[in-house]
């Protein structure tokens, strides 16, 4: 879906109208993620949802609002606190043959199912010669809040990426979002569904039909000839945003959108590399061990000739996030920093 149909430059309320204007149908992130849930549900009695507060009067920031109402408590259950044993139970249900979407709505207390995701998820369909599958799709939400300090906003996505035997999908588009949802669901593998939560209020262009979009395949969002950005997540909007300032210092950039990062769409990247020459690096979690650390590993790996510069990095500094709003302005980062960064690569400041 081209990213003209996301309109990032306008307001929420502009993007609708456009849309509407246009014939197309738009919805929020959220929506069209709930729409996912609800048509898969509708498709498929085998799928089900399971979490803290997914029967709230809130739904997960509304991505599962009123959703027990329709289908049940059943098939839309509320949980305790206690992350790893129903975590336990998720991997069951869908080693039995069901399809659950288990929400663990902040990534930071993933950590406490680490046991049940990395030895048990991601290993049974090796562990019996692909005779035991695992369709389970685990979402979680990553991002900054507001005052979420140290341990309720971490982007934990890299731990996972390392797992074999693990999925890692991280949509930036309503369009994509329905689309890969649809997609997790119906894999047969355990999927790490990673959602950014200043995500939800985008608005954009989402058919009404069941689709797919293809795990593991990237797209590119803007082309451009002198730098290519490789951005994750809510990262593709400050991309994008950078755009306007990068022309008007004569630098065309290319962004690229992984949508998924295990598997990681390498070939895009390579072939973008191989046309502009530099590649910069935007993610949303920590710069050491990063996602941006192994996409920059396989370009050396792959298009290191192709290289005209040092590959850049922005992604946060390795240090725990801070509570004061003042030391979290300063921690996190916008498309401001893209450009500088974009801008000392080419011409060397």
């Amino acid at each position: 879906m081209p990213w003209t149909k996301v309109y990032v430059d306008k307001s929420e309320f502009e993007k609708a109208a456009q849309l509407q204007k246009e014939g197309l149908r738009g919805l929020t992130f959220r929506e069209a993620l709930k729409e996912a849930t609800a048509q898969m549900m509708e498709k498929d009695d085998r799928v089900f949802i399971m979490g803290e507060g997914v029967d709230d009067p809130g739904g997960i920031f509304g991505s599962t609002q009123g959703l027990h109402k329709k289908f049940g408590k059943e098939r839309v259950m509320d949980l305790p606190i206690a992350e790893n044993g129903m975590t336990g139970v998720a991997i069951g249900a869908a080693m039995a043959g069901m399809r659950p979407i288990f929400v663990h709505m902040r990534m930071d207390f993933l950590p406490m199912c680490m046991d049940q995701i990395v030895n048990h998820a991601a290993k049974w369909c090796y562990m019996t010669g692909g005779r035991t599958n695992v369709p389970l799709v685990i979402r979680s939400i990553i991002g900054k809040g507001w005052g979420s300090a140290a341990q309720h906003s971490q982007a934990l996505q890299a731990l996972f990426m390392h797992i074999p035997g693990l999925k890692v999908v991280m949509p930036s588009t309503p369009y994509d979002v329905k689309g890969l949802m649809v997609s997790s669901i119906q894999d047969g593998n355990p999927v790490m569904f990673i959602e950014h939560r200043w995500l939800y209020e985008q608005i954009g262009h989402v058919p009404e039909e069941i689709y797919t979009v293809p795990i593991g395949k990237g797209i590119v969002r803007k082309q451009g000839k002198d730098v290519t950005v490789v951005a994750v997540s809510n990262m593709v909007y400050e991309a994008m945003k950078a755009v306007q300032p990068l022309e008007a210092e004569g630098i065309a950039i290319e962004v690229i959108d992984p949508r998924t990062i295990k598997p990681l769409d390498e070939e895009i990247i390579i072939e973008s590399v191989k046309k502009t020459g530099r590649l910069v690096i935007v993610d949303i979690g920590w710069k050491t061990c990063g996602v941006s650390a192994e996409i920059a590993a396989v370009v050396a790996e792959k298009a290191f000739n192709y290289l005209k510069a040092p590959v850049k990095r922005v992604a946060l500094p390795d240090v725990p996030t801070p509570n004061s709003p003042v030391l979290e302005d300063a921690y996190y980062f916008d498309y401001k920093r893209i450009v500088n960064c974009v801008i000392d690569m080419v011409k060397g400041v």
